[in-house]
């Protein structure tokens, strides 16, 4: 389906024939641009970048490339195409038909699961609001600029729901999106992890890796929904997610790869020595994939939890491909083995609990298994050039603020930790002051085309068939 781009609106969902929804909607857009124009990149508003903008739903060939001025990005309302008699395919309500209309019983539940997905997209633009003064190269800028663009389309996603399903609420809603802002005292975003500050490119590539890969996992969920409106929305936004996590497995991947590079050249594993030549050392990396991995955890909520179970029974999410799983997409009677710390916190046993209510661990232990293939792909680069270190994401049960584990304290390979132990060595395993320092020290500004930072190595490609020296961003 193509996407109409001659409407103050672009859609592909006849926004024109429905005028008072378009007017809402008109309505909202200049707010959402001075949004845009003072929370969104900073200082760059009037360069002309080279972005890819969606001209259809198809998975082929669906976005063009052009040089665009961010403030001038047709955002827009972008549906992937219906499905034909789709009927619901898990839960209590398994093969009825998708409901085109909000089911006045699921009003509110449906609501705030669009308005916590919605709140996730422009606190990331807001997070990363300052990089771009600090990029280590033009294709990097373009990179951080393509996914901003695309959180701001995301939010348009969600408003474009709330004002379509939810009246006079989801108009409120769609507002207040607008109101909250990442780290805010006040009224600060409504996830922790979207509260963090990402104020050097290691955590932003940290970010795009684990964290929109959790963004990545929850849109699934909802892909899945009964809600079919909800369900293809997401379906596109899982197009446009790829090149979110692409841009963070490639950006570690090149710190990586500059890493071994030095270590090679100066023949020396120190840490202090590879710093002093302005690399990042593997263990500072390693404390900074710990910090973000764990907090990434956190955004599927509670092992245990009877809010996924109604959303699973009652059609809301399902678990991501939820077509892969078994022959079992009711889940009634299933019941699964969970570990779970002891009352003291200072051993584990195993419960057994209702599947329906461990749908958030089953859905993370998917991103966590998804995580681990980049670092499969990183640790071979790293033993290929004949280093002997191996990057290990931390278990499960490390440094949690949500769920079972919150509370306890356990090392990187899932030990019990004492309070006192886990203060004297948490500096071991996460990042320090001293290492935040030394990345910030790093970030300084890299802007002739082709050029990179001293700390990344350069991409493998350029973009779009053209070269790395490509000009992405006219400065």
């Amino acid at each position: 389906m193509g996407i109409d781009y001659s409407e103050s609106i672009p859609n592909n969902v006849n926004l024109s024939d429905d005028r008072k929804l378009q007017r809402a909607l008109e309505r909202w857009q200049p707010k959402f641009l001075e949004w845009w124009n003072t929370q969104g990149p900073d200082g760059f508003h009037s360069k002309d970048v080279y972005l890819r903008t969606a001209t259809s739903v198809d998975a082929k060939g669906w976005a063009t490339y052009d040089e665009t001025k961010m403030p001038d990005y047709r955002w827009g309302i972008f549906l992937a195409n219906q499905k034909p008699d789709r009927t619901i395919g898990f839960g209590d309500h398994k093969g009825e038909p998708v409901w085109q209309e909000v089911p006045g019983e699921q009003r509110a539940t449906l609501r705030r699961l669009i308005v916590t997905q919605g709140d996730t997209e422009p606190a990331s633009v807001e997070q990363q609001r300052q990089l771009g003064k600090t990029c280590p190269s033009l294709y990097d800028l373009r990179n951080l600029f393509q996914v901003n663009v695309e959180e701001g389309r995301h939010l348009w996603a969600m408003v474009y729901l709330l004002h379509a399903h939810f009246g006079r609420d989801g108009r409120e809603e769609a507002e207040m999106l607008l109101t909250r802002h990442s780290g805010d005292q006040d009224n600060p975003r409504i996830l922790g992890t979207f509260n963090e500050p990402i104020s050097d490119w290691l955590s932003f590539f940290c970010f795009t890796y684990f964290t929109d890969r959790d963004g990545k996992y929850q849109l699934k969920m909802l892909a899945e929904s009964a809600f079919d409106p909800l369900a293809r929305t997401c379906e596109f936004m899982l197009t446009e997610e790829a090149h979110h996590m692409f841009v963070g497995e490639t950006g570690l991947g090149r710190i990586i790869a500059r890493t071994y590079e030095v270590m090679n050249e100066l023949k020396t594993d120190d840490p202090a020595t590879i710093r002093a030549a302005g690399a990042i050392d593997l263990p500072t990396l390693q404390r900074y994939f710990n910090f973000w991995f764990s907090s990434s955890l956190d955004l599927f909520g509670s092992d245990v939890s009877t809010n996924a179970a109604n959303f699973f029974a009652s059609g809301l999410k399902g678990r991501p491909d939820e077509g892969k799983y078994d022959d079992d997409h009711v889940c009634r009677n299933a019941f699964i083995e969970i570990e779970k710390p002891t009352p003291n916190g200072t051993g584990i046993e195993i419960e057994q609990v209702a599947m329906r209510n461990a749908m958030n661990m089953i859905s993370r232990d998917a991103y966590a298994a998804d995580c681990a293939i980049g670092v499969v792909r990183w640790n071979r680069a790293i033993k290929k050039a004949g280093i002997e270190f191996e990057i290990k994401l931390p278990h499960q049960r490390f440094r949690r603020n949500v769920g079972l584990w919150a509370g306890f304290h356990f090392d990187p390979t899932g030990d019990a930790l004492s309070p006192e132990k886990w203060q004297a060595r948490q500096i071991e395993w996460l990042p320090s002051e001293d290492d935040r320092a030394h990345i910030k020290s790093l970030m300084i500004c890299v802007t002739e085309p082709g050029k990179m930072a001293g700390w990344i190595a350069p991409p493998a490609r350029g973009i779009n068939n053209l070269g790395v020296d490509y000009e992405y961003v006219r400065l």
